[in-house]
């Protein structure tokens, strides 16, 4: 049986093809998806987590010293890891939000994924992570269809990163594959996410048209140019319907970082000065937030920071707004204000105003935000999203009949009026947002394994 697997930045989903229908699957409860996020005692513990309950041994030297590292490192602060200390999901976000201070927690390590410049180690630390959630879902599935799993078609963007061109995308697909492969599965492809979204939005086509599939996701936008319909369906290779791609590392959370800084963090003393008339550095606001910037989050949550940052609150003219840094630091509260402006983000799609709230333990800070504040802090990433759609555009040289509009972030009516904008006299569609690179993974697994 061969299944399509959704690695994505937000969620992961499954789906297979039963009967010529795609067959979604369960993963906890009722649910489909399952955040892509994961909770640990510490970082060592996944990798100890794998070999020691899910048998599954490191891949090459730099895996092999990161599990003697992590082991003694556990032994040496005294943790005795259990099964159930690694978490995903909704479980792994409520275990981090209780407190922050006792558990490593992750979201979206697929945005770290192709990022040059990292050591060995990092990289394996990566390649374990993904490697946790893919077996995570891999046994669960294997659990709901009584069934063992050997064959996979994994999605993946056209481009993981802006800057590394095809080295960063060997890098990232290379983890997904020795991830992917640890995990226990034996056969594995890969698929363009967009093209995975066209084909399910194919199925629905009666006629051949050229149709523009933007895929918008937590981490990254892919527009993809395709020749589609029915004289397409049967064909395996799709080389020749494939007219232009363009994708770039920013999506939703790039929307939610933007809405955090230029919303949130002057509550945290941005745009202050210090008692000298300096303005505080940029960074002391923008690193806690920078969710997908690994050196960024190294940078804020660094020991010699804690130290830097309290000078900082001495000498700030406004010490009761830049302190809360300190809370931020202390308690790890960059992914709390991250998920804060993500709320914000959902709710102003469908009503003018909304009263963020973040909790600092301490206080409570209540923040309103009208649409058009957040229209103004999104518009430079917005404009990055809307530039991939006019590049495929140019790259083709025709227009598409139709758009087809899909990913978990997509569903944000502020995106699909950007996009329209854009193409204001071209028909837009849209299926099951966070479901359509799933069920077309899993129609192309049926032809790659049949």
């Amino acid at each position: 049986m061969a299944l399509g697997f959704d690695y994505g930045t937000a969620n992961c989903s499954v789906a297979h093809m039963v009967e010529g229908n795609v067959q979604p699957i369960s993963l906890v409860g009722d649910d489909r998806y399952i955040p892509s996020t994961l909770s640990a005692p510490n970082r060592e513990s996944v990798s100890e987590f794998l070999y020691r309950f899910m048998g599954i041994s490191p891949a090459g030297k730099e895996g092999e010293a990161l599990l003697r590292s992590s082991i003694n490192t556990n032994r040496s602060e005294g943790i005795q890891l259990h099964a159930d200390d690694v978490r995903f999901g909704h479980q792994a976000t409520d275990l981090y939000l209780e407190d922050p201070t006792e558990v490593y927690y992750v979201k979206s390590p697929k945005s770290f994924l192709g990022l040059l410049g990292l050591r060995e180690i990092q990289l394996a630390i990566f390649e374990d992570l993904v490697c946790a959630m893919m077996v995570n879902v891999k046994r669960q599935t294997e659990q709901v269809l009584q069934k063992d799993l050997s064959q996979v078609v994994i999605g993946r963007p056209v481009n993981f990163h802006n800057r590394g061109g095809e080295k960063s995308n060997r890098q990232a697909q290379g983890i997904l594959h020795r991830a992917a492969s640890r995990a226990g599965f034996k056969d594995i492809e890969f698929q363009y996410e967009p093209v995975a979204a066209g084909l399910e939005y194919e199925s629905t086509l009666t006629r051949d048209q050229t149709v523009l599939v933007v895929d918008i996701g937590g981490g990254t936008t892919d527009c993809s140019m395709l020749k589609m319909g029915p004289s397409w369906f049967e064909k395996e290779d799709r080389t020749d319907s494939m007219i232009a791609h363009s994708g770039r590392f920013i999506g939703g959370n790039d929307l939610d970082m933007a809405i955090a800084f230029k919303r949130f963090m002057s509550e945290f003393g941005k745009d202050t000065n210090s008692q000298t008339g300096r303005p505080i550095p940029t960074e002391n606001f923008w690193d806690p937030i920078a969710i997908k910037d690994v050196e960024a989050q190294r940078r804020f949550y660094a020991f010699n920071n804690l130290s830097d940052l309290k000078q900082t609150v001495a000498r700030a003219e406004s010490p009761e707004k830049v302190g809360r840094l300190l809370r931020v630091y202390q308690d790890t509260l960059g992914y709390r204000i991250i998920q804060e402006a993500e709320n914000t983000k959902i709710a102003l799609g469908e009503q003018p105003a909304y009263n963020a709230q973040i909790d600092l333990k301490t206080e409570l800070l209540d923040i309103p935000v009208d649409a058009a504040q957040m229209e103004e802090a999104i518009a430079t990433p917005l404009r990055g999203i809307t530039s991939l759609i006019q590049d495929s555009i140019v790259q083709a040289g025709v227009k598409p009949d139709s758009v087809y509009i899909t990913g978990g972030a997509a569903r944000s009516p502020i995106l699909r009026a950007a996009v329209a904008e854009v193409l204001p006299d071209i028909p837009i569609a849209n299926g099951d947002f966070d479901g359509s690179v799933t069920s077309g993974l899993a129609r192309y697994a049926e032809h790659c394994f049949k």
